[in-house]
């Protein structure tokens, strides 16, 4: 009999600790991570979230913010509701404990920074490495919780729902799971289940997220009958370090909000001929200006320039960045950093309503994985740990209202009729490729001729995976690459759909804006 939870959490970002921590008080939970506990895309996080904290501040400024960056998409009645819990959600993590970078002249009592597309300083942030310290302190109360069961070195393979089990509804009745160190399958039944995997970066040769960031909720919510909403819509950050010694490493959209510049090798400003808003521009614009400049010039980077700063300052507010760069051999505070666009936020996701639900009854979908109407057609700077921190939290508040029965008796995973793998190369040589045509195909600038090649190459990659997957034992490497396939086929679907430029999405056959913007829904 597979072993039940009334609560299992899928990935363990922000969203996924947040959501335990706050239904572990009156719940069993089985937190479940591919790798150590903190290995996901929520560590990293540079910048802060993004709250209405300083008196001069608003949240119908916050709102506008978002609004705009999103381009016409943002769901105003979630934007609100949002924004509006921004506040509580700050105070809750400091409650915790997260040592937040403090200034006494501020009627906060903390250092807010700006970001592009903010019209206020409302970023709190512990340094340079928000992340980091968030998921520090909330990592200390997971562990010593009773009611959470950690599995870390586990990954999900798929859902397990009513049509599988033969019966009539199609609830969510748990997941099947390989343990990555001994490759052994276990079925796990839970009463709740929810995917907090994060985003599908690792979907493009360049990016900035973790090897975690594999799609692995978003595709297996679309194999379970979810729907999928906005995939087009995958925010390139400006600005990664380029290094050959380095592995794309994200220099914050704060150097850019605390006075970084950025400059052809020559030293030429070019980001005023763009946008009036120059380097704080929203991302999107920034990317696109960066890539035009870097083709136009046979460029390989452009560079970020703050050395006009202090180095006390540069040292104080970005400790991470300039150490990091300093074991590269370059010192932000006499250089300037070398920078090029990469992958960086999924803007799109399994749908969910404000509790977090999907359209599997007993599903839930938070985070990067999920698509809440937030984003819209670009993330404004900063809003997604908050986003993280409202969903996990509305999520937990309706688990806990639901009194949803056991799960049924599971059949452990079935290996009668497979064998290992022949030929692991298989795996590498079709993920590289997947990654190169993406990169070329499906970024900053698509044209539907790229966009049709990448859809014949992925649906030959599809046919020739789910052969391999049908036939062999289930590995890691093979499950990441099975996700990341059906990620990019979703992507280039929702691209192939938009006839339009907006936000994210930016098509040479299409350059114009549409007077009425929908979103792309994709239904299995």
């Amino acid at each position: 009999m597979a072993p039940g939870f009334e609560v299992l959490i899928i990935g363990t970002g922000l969203a996924g600790l947040t959501l335990a921590l706050h239904v572990a008080e009156r719940k069993e939970v089985c937190l479940v991570t591919k790798r150590e506990l903190l290995d996901g895309a929520s560590s990293s996080a540079q910048g802060g979230i993004a709250a209405v904290l300083a008196d001069e501040d608003s949240v119908d400024s916050h709102i506008h913010d978002t609004l705009v960056a999103g381009a016409g998409l943002c769901d105003e009645n979630v934007t609100r509701y949002v924004v509006e819990q921004g506040r509580y959600c700050v105070r809750w993590l400091i409650a915790q404990g997260v040592p937040f970078t403090r200034d006494p002249f501020n009627d906060s009592g903390y250092h807010l920074t700006t970001e592009g597309g903010h019209s206020r300083r409302r970023v709190i942030h512990a340094a340079d490495a928000t992340g980091r310290a968030v998921q520090d302190t909330l990592e200390a109360k997971v562990r010593a919780h009773p009611n959470i069961k950690l599995l870390e070195h586990h990954n999900a393979i798929d859902l397990i729902t009513g049509a599988k089990l033969g019966l009539a509804d199609n609830r969510c009745y748990g997941c099947f799971l390989l343990d990555i160190r001994s490759g052994r399958v276990r079925a796990v039944a839970a009463q709740h289940t929810v995917l907090a995997t994060g985003g599908a970066g690792k979907v493009y040769l360049y990016t900035t997220n973790p090897d975690t960031s594999t799609g692995d909720g978003i595709a297996m919510g679309w194999r379970a009958g979810c729907r999928v909403a906005n995939m087009e819509f995958i925010q390139f950050h400006p600005t990664s370090l380029y290094h050959a010694h380095s592995k794309p490493f994200l220099i914050s959209e704060a150097v850019r909000g605390e006075g970084g510049v950025l400059k052809l090798p020559d030293g030429t400003r070019f980001m005023p001929l763009h946008d009036p808003r120059a380097e704080l521009a929203p991302r999107d614009i920034v990317a696109r200006a960066i890539d035009f400049v870097i083709k136009k010039h046979g460029l390989d980077c452009v560079h970020l320039d703050i050395t006009h700063r202090s180095a006390n300052f540069i040292k104080e507010h970005f400790p991470n960045i300039y150490i990091h760069c300093m074991e590269v051999g370059i010192d932000i505070t006499r250089q300037p950093i070398p920078v090029v666009p990469a992958a960086h936020y999924t803007c799109g996701g399994l749908m969910t309503d404000l509790s977090g639900r999907t359209d599997v009854p007993n599903l839930y979908a938070t985070g990067e994985t999920a698509f809440t109407g937030l984003h819209g057609a670009n993330r404004l700077a900063s809003n997604s740990l908050l986003e993280c921190l409202v969903f996990g939290m509305a999520a937990a508040k309706d688990i806990l209202a639901q009194s949803a029965p056991p799960a049924p008796g599971l059949a452990e995973w079935d290996e009668s009729r497979v064998t290992d793998a022949d030929e692991e190369i298989v795996i590498a040589h079709n993920w590289d490729e997947l990654r190169r045509f993406m990169w070329d195909y499906v970024g900053i600038v698509r044209t539907n001729k790229r966009l049709a090649r990448a859809m014949h190459r992925i649906r030959l990659l599809q046919e020739e995976i789910q052969e391999y997957y049908a036939n062999f034992r289930v590995t890691n490497d093979l499950l990441e690459l099975r996700n990341l396939v059906a990620a990019a086929g979703l992507i280039v679907r929702s691209a192939l759909l938009r006839r339009e430029s907006r936000g994210l999405h930016f098509s040479r056959d299409y350059p114009d804006t549409l007077a009425d913007a929908r979103n792309t829904v994709l239904v299995p």
